[in-house]
């Protein structure tokens, strides 16, 4: 937070700029921020007002304090001090939009990920309720899109969404495809592409995350002969739902009415039964028409092939825990970064690296709230999905001014008060209930937006000028 041993911006008694976000100490650190900024070489050679240390912890404000305007946010983080006259400094020297974007963009997107892999780290522990499966941990891959705003670099970025015959969407759209911690809903890793990169080609760089202490759900878009055998051989555990027409021969029956069978790579590897992977098959069916997909074969492949050990029962209850990775999105994209009139994109970065920094910037305050929910329900001993992440959320904003961090004690008091209210967020008992996959509005009677549609930002002629009266 120091340029040559000198800020330009006032700091308050243990040098700290924005001191409204000293809460946040509790999960990340000066020294980590500090770490993160040295070693990707953002080092401000001069006095500067708004060193790199500073602008990562606005960024990193960014992603809690979602509904505020940059200039807002750098407000929100720092108190007000009186200058030698008496009168409010803060005012006049808070920097204006156009700096703090400009400072923004010299920050640039290392910094964030050194801090993201740095920080970031699974939570859940053996008595967790659903953290573990025996001694597996429980995790999921899955993905989602993001609008990002209706910019010509953002466009060319990342595209946008076919709509077929409606031709393209309206927003430019990243796919996010995350590694998330069931148990206590931690997005571990993450890989940002284009829209239209399939959820296969992306998943390469998140293997190095997975080890053989780890139980893998997967969806049936993922499933791949290849992909199967990459995860085997680094000692993963797999839960995977396949599409019900994929072929597997019983090799062998299994009390629990599972059966071991083999997948190969291609129909030439079966005929001769060459490069064979065992793996067992379970099929179920839902005996209730109310819910979705009642009546229809649904089909798991698993590498835990005791049916002893690790009935067939509860791998198919277990496999339903992956909805849980579906819920960190919506925390993520409707709770804490929702729409608004303001922003009708989910994003508010109008270039492509603003918006890669903008995602990290939300998985890391994603984060701070889920180590603190995690505290909270680990010292009320409740299950931390009892937790209610919107009234979480809620709470931090709320408490994070009042912080008084002037001593260890009275950062630590403040600290066991806050989680005493996040403890309080209960959620009643979730529901027995279905979500079939539909929406509520579809249609719309305007005509789409398109490209020719935005035309010059300023006009030559004022309204009057270009009236013309026929006569």
């Amino acid at each position: 937070m120091q340029a040559q041993g000198r800020c330009v911006l006032p700091a308050d008694e243990l040098g700290r700029v924005l001191d409204r976000l000293a809460g946040l100490e509790k999960v990340i650190s000066p020294e980590s921020v500090r770490q993160a900024c040295l070693a990707t070489g953002r080092i401000n050679g001069r006095a500067c007002k708004l060193p790199h240390e500073v602008m990562l912890w606005v960024v990193l404000a960014m992603g809690l304090l979602t509904d505020l305007p940059i200039a807002q946010v750098f407000a929100h983080a720092r108190r007000m001090r009186l200058s030698a006259q008496g009168k409010g400094s803060t005012a006049g020297s808070d920097p204006r939009r156009s700096a703090l974007c400009q400072a923004r963009r010299r920050l640039g997107v290392p910094p964030l990920q050194h801090l993201f892999e740095q920080v970031v780290r699974p939570l859940a522990r053996q008595e967790v309720p659903g953290g573990f499966y025996q001694e597996l941990r429980l995790m999921a891959l899955d993905s989602t899109v993001n609008d990002t705003p209706d910019t010509p670099a953002n466009e060319r970025a990342f595209g946008r969404p076919s709509g077929g015959e409606r031709g393209d969407g309206a927003f430019p759209q990243i796919r996010k495809l995350s590694l998330v911690e069931l148990g206590t809903h931690v997005e571990l890793a993450f890989q940002i592409k284009p829209c239209r990169t399939s959820e296969q080609a992306m998943i390469g760089p998140l293997l190095r995350h997975l080890t053989s202490q780890m139980l893998l759900l997967l969806d049936r878009g993922f499933f791949s002969y290849s992909l199967w055998k990459t995860l085997v051989e680094r000692g993963v555990k797999l839960l995977v739902r396949v599409k019900k027409n994929l072929r597997l021969e019983p090799l062998r029956r299994l009390a629990d009415g599972s059966f071991i069978a083999k997948i190969y790579a291609s129909d030439k590897d079966r005929r001769h039964d060459h490069n064979g992977i065992e793996v067992r098959v379970i099929k179920y069916k839902l005996d209730d028409p109310q819910r979705t997909g009642h009546g229809q074969t649904h089909v798991l492949l698993t590498n835990l092939l005791d049916a002893n050990q690790c009935p067939a029962r509860e791998l198919i209850v277990l496999y339903h825990e992956r909805w849980e990775e579906e819920l960190v999105f919506d925390e993520q994209k409707t709770h804490q970064d929702p729409r608004r009139v303001t922003k009708p994109a989910h994003l508010r970065s109008e270039t492509p690296a603003g918006v890669v920094q903008e995602v990290y910037a939300l998985s890391l305050a994603h984060f701070v709230l889920r180590s603190l929910m995690f505290a909270a329900a680990e010292g009320a001993a409740i299950d931390p999905d009892r937790l209610s992440f919107t009234g979480c959320l809620h709470v931090l904003q709320c408490r994070l001014p009042e912080c008084d961090s002037r001593f260890a004690c009275t950062l630590q008091e403040w600290y066991d008060l806050l989680l005493c209210e996040l403890a309080d967020q209960q959620l009643p008992p979730r529901a027995n209930r279905i979500n079939p996959r539909v929406i509520k509005r579809k249609m719309s009677k305007w005509p789409k937006k398109r490209p020719h549609h935005r035309g010059p930002t300023s006009l030559r002629k004022t309204f009057a000028e270009t009236v013309f009266v026929e006569s």
